[in-house]
């Protein structure tokens, strides 16, 4: 966020918070994206705060309640108040239970996939509607498709990822595979080491596909350990989210430090993996 943004995020979640009969003197930034991640003390709540017309947040409370209440391995909303989304000065804000670090914060790639393992698990009993994991392969070819939101794009480059996002998408949909609820992007940046175990947080990202496309999101070492898996198809979903994760680097509005240096390094990581792959679509 903007930090003129960011200060009344956080104020917005400091008097939500207050206005709820828990003790909130101190906010600490635990992170800054699309939303801001707070740490209020000392009632020690994860506040999760992002403008009104960017937020899913009522899908992702009551996701993750229902989750919870399964027991699958996920981040438990903040149990002194209404399990609900609260809004205020343009803002919403979610309360949500804030978990220690577990030391050493390492994970296990066996650890990783088990969690995984089982909240795919417990996704699979929910019928719920979500978007489909190619809605945001659109999104992404939608990107590449636009100059005016990618103008620092090569040509060159502007055609494999454009290829590369359609190729793949109608590959794996020729496949037909089992499909499911999913996280949506399980990545290391969306799970926790807490005393309770690993939990996955950020399930607004929630759609429906193969849970490959999820272990695409995963250190490769965590597929090892995950049964049941289609290699091939597994590999054509890394590729896919790489060229998906690739474009949102090159979109003017993206903040992620280093996003456009990461950008250049994926783009050669792509060209190296469809010529390993002997990509033939």
């Amino acid at each position: 966020m903007q930090a003129s943004e960011a200060s009344r995020a956080m104020a917005a979640a400091m008097s939500t918070a207050s206005s709820l009969d828990l003790p909130v003197d101190d906010a600490i930034v635990l992170h800054d994206s699309n939303k801001l991640t707070l740490r209020l003390l000392p009632c020690d709540v994860l506040a999760r705060v992002a403008p009104v017309a960017l937020q899913v947040s009522q899908f992702e409370v009551e996701l993750a309640q229902r989750l919870a209440e399964s027991g699958c391995p996920v981040a438990a909303l903040e149990h002194r108040v209404d399990p609900r989304v609260y809004e205020r000065d343009g803002f919403v804000v979610t309360l949500w239970t804030y978990y220690e670090p577990a030391t050493p914060r390492e994970v296990s790639p066996a650890d990783y996939a088990n969690a995984l393992e089982r909240l795919h698990v417990g996704m699979r009993k929910l019928a719920i509607p979500t978007p489909h994991f190619t809605d945001r392969v659109e999104q992404a070819q939608q990107l590449v498709a636009s100059r005016d939101h990618t103008p620092a794009l090569a040509d060159a480059d502007r055609e494999l990822l454009g290829d590369t996002l359609r190729g793949l998408r109608r590959v794996i949909g020729d496949r037909g595979p089992a499909e499911q609820v999913l996280h949506g992007e399980p990545h290391p940046g969306n799970v926790l080491t807490t005393k309770n175990g690993l939990l996955f947080i950020d399930l607004e990202t929630c759609c429906r596909g193969p849970v490959e496309f999820d272990l695409a999101h995963a250190p490769e070492e965590v597929s090892e350990h995950y049964p049941g898996l289609n290699q091939d198809l597994l590999r054509e979903c890394r590729i896919l989210v790489l060229a998906m994760i690739t474009t949102w680097r090159w979109d003017r509005g993206d903040q992620l430090p280093n996003g456009r240096q990461l950008g250049t390094e994926w783009l050669s990581q792509i060209r190296a993996a469809l010529e390993r792959k002997g990509a033939g679509y």
